[in-house]
């Protein structure tokens, strides 16, 4: 009787132990199962990326190889839409993009201006970028002629109201109504930091210290990127508490070393979240250049491309503020901006400035191979926005 409940126990043991390896090579399976599931997912998608991309490339290249020297330097215009001639201007300097302000706005309602854009669109031969300043509170065009309601807020506003969630619905909604509009540039966000409410830029910043003004950055630029709207840092390499050179030529005293411990955290904060763009000021810095404004500053761009590694298009700040309109004349401006390195120039004087660029080009003094290159950061910028699809 003892032997027989021993050899049952043995049995009921081996059975036990046999179960528990089976589950566990059942376990194990699921698990290299699930892995394996994961892998391929990931490879597929990496796999759908790259061929997007190739697809952009490809576009991008017969987009330029279609083009004539004109038509490219055309491209490096973001000009404010004249009073007169917008449709013929566009196709007589075939002009890269269009910057609404508030004249082009005014007693219309969204459906007047969704069809301007939509005319403007159809005549030109490449697609346009369609930009205006929405920073929100004090910076809106939209807001300001009532073309949308509620108005936006000013990021200081809306992380009051609900902190970083509130920033990131805002750039929701400003998705959707650019979307309806046909704007594809917010020319935001403003990675200036600025914690004196006395200074010129403070109510336009987060008014934040370095930590804070680069997490607002970040989320902004995540979330732009997600719902495909242009993006643009603004005002390298920082306004911190200067004066405003919307009005006067303003000198930037400010060390190397706290221009690298501060203002420029926001603007790696956003290269490192993907930000397409970053906007150069008229300030004169002299810790980096005390010659000249840091939009037609050489070694000003060399820092953003070499120190900081940003890829994507360099534009100006509008060049009709008196920084720049007082420090040299237009023409001269519009050449020696593409010669410090800018992509994309922001102008309302482009008639003068374009035959004097390709006049440049003719004399060696701006290269092709120069010119061709921010014609590919701009053109790809479009892709990846789904201009040229």
């Amino acid at each position: 009787m003892k032997k027989n409940f021993l050899i049952g126990l043995m049995m009921v043991s081996a059975a036990f132990l046999f179960t528990a390896c089976g589950n566990g090579t059942k376990e194990q399976s699921t698990a290299s199962t699930n892995k394996s599931t994961q892998t391929t997912e990931t490879t597929t998608k990496t796999t759908e990326k790259a061929t997007v991309k190739d697809k952009m490339e490809k576009k991008v290249e017969k987009t330029m190889a279609d083009m004539t020297l004109e038509e490219k330097v055309g491209q490096l215009f973001m000009a404010r839409v004249p009073e007169e001639n917008q449709v013929a201007d566009i196709q007589k300097f075939h002009l890269g993009g269009y910057l609404l302000f508030d004249r082009d706005m005014q007693v219309k309602g969204q459906s007047d201006i969704k069809q301007t854009i939509e005319s403007y669109q159809e005549s030109s031969k490449v697609p346009l970028f369609i930009g205006s300043d929405e920073e929100g509170g004090s910076v809106s065009r939209l807001s300001r002629n009532q073309i949308v309601s509620p108005a936006f807020e000013s990021p200081q506003a809306l992380y009051q109201k609900e902190g970083w969630d509130g920033i990131i619905k805002d750039s929701d909604r400003k998705a959707q109504v650019f979307r309806e509009l046909g704007i594809q540039l917010g020319m935001f966000p403003d990675a200036d930091v600025s914690t004196d409410p006395q200074s010129f830029i403070y109510d336009r910043t987060i008014g934040m210290d370095a930590a804070g003004t680069s997490h607002y950055v970040k989320i902004s630029v995540e979330e732009m990127k997600k719902q495909k709207i242009g993006s643009t840092l603004k005002h390298f390499p920082g306004y911190g508490n200067n004066r405003d050179s919307h009005v006067e030529i303003v000198t930037d005293d400010r060390s190397m070393e706290d221009l690298r411990k501060n203002d420029f955290l926001p603007f790696e904060a956003g290269i490192k979240a993907g930000a397409d763009s970053i906007m150069v000021s008229h300030n004169i810095v002299k810790a980096i250049d005390g010659n000249r404004p840091a939009s037609i500053s050489k070694p000003v761009h060399d820092v953003i491309r070499n120190e900081l590694g940003f890829t994507g298009v360099i534009m100006t700040d509008d060049m009709d503020m008196a920084g720049l309109a007082d420090f040299i004349s237009q023409e001269e401006a519009g050449l020696q901006a593409l010669q410090a390195g800018n992509d994309m120039i922001l102008s309302s004087s482009y008639s003068t400035q374009i035959p004097y660029i390709l006049e440049a080009i003719k004399k060696g003094t701006y290269s092709e191979k120069e010119l061709d290159q921010s014609v590919k950061r701009l053109l790809t910028w479009k892709a990846e926005l789904g201009l040229l699809n």
